[in-house]
């Protein structure tokens, strides 16, 4: 009995460490401190180990980044909420989802990228409505499987709606002047 959990407990743990960066970022887009990164990681962990406890439950190698995302969203804003009650941490709203500016961070960079961003979603916006949920769920981290999953399309629906998708995209962005090269 304990060989299984002993198991069970280190293929969680290496699932946790497979998605570790995934939670973080979560917890920075939620404007969290340092501190209570932490604190959701391993409120992930609790959660992941209470759905591997149950039945219908997935392997621990099988559990997708979409669901880890969305135990994690779950987590911080759950952990906000706690503060809201207690009448703490007054600063952050539920609402507020934008990138928080790390310290490190070069200001020029990040109006760079944030122009960026800008640009990629009205190349979005300009390419085929059919295709837009698609290509924005790949862009955050869909795979193709989940995409077919949670739209409820055949496998080749999706395929063929992100592979045009993404060209149509590629294309717009090339008019836009955007292109692949990095500025260093």
């Amino acid at each position: 009995m304990s060989s299984a959990l002993d198991r069970v407990s280190s293929e969680l743990e290496a699932t946790v460490g497979r998605f570790a960066a995934l939670v973080r970022r979560v917890g920075l887009k939620h404007r969290l401190p340092e501190a209570d990164l932490e604190d959701v990681l391993q409120e992930v962990r609790i959660r992941l180990w209470r759905a591997r406890s149950r039945p219908e439950s997935e392997k621990a190698e099988q559990i997708s980044a979409s669901y880890v995302y969305r135990v994690a969203v779950s987590a911080a804003v759950d952990l906000l909420r706690r503060r809201r009650a207690r009448g703490a941490d007054q600063t952050v709203t539920l609402e507020d989802t934008e990138e928080p500016v790390a310290a490190h961070s070069d200001p020029a960079r990040s109006v760079e990228e944030s122009e960026l961003s800008a640009q990629v979603a009205r190349a979005i916006e300009a390419i085929t409505p059919s295709r837009r949920p698609v290509v924005r769920m790949y862009l955050a981290g869909y795979s193709s499987e989940e995409v077919t999953k949670v739209m409820g399309w055949s496998e080749a629906k999706t395929r063929n709606l992100l592979y045009r998708g993404l060209a149509d995209l590629r294309e717009q962005l090339r008019d836009m002047g955007v292109t692949g090269e990095a500025n260093a």
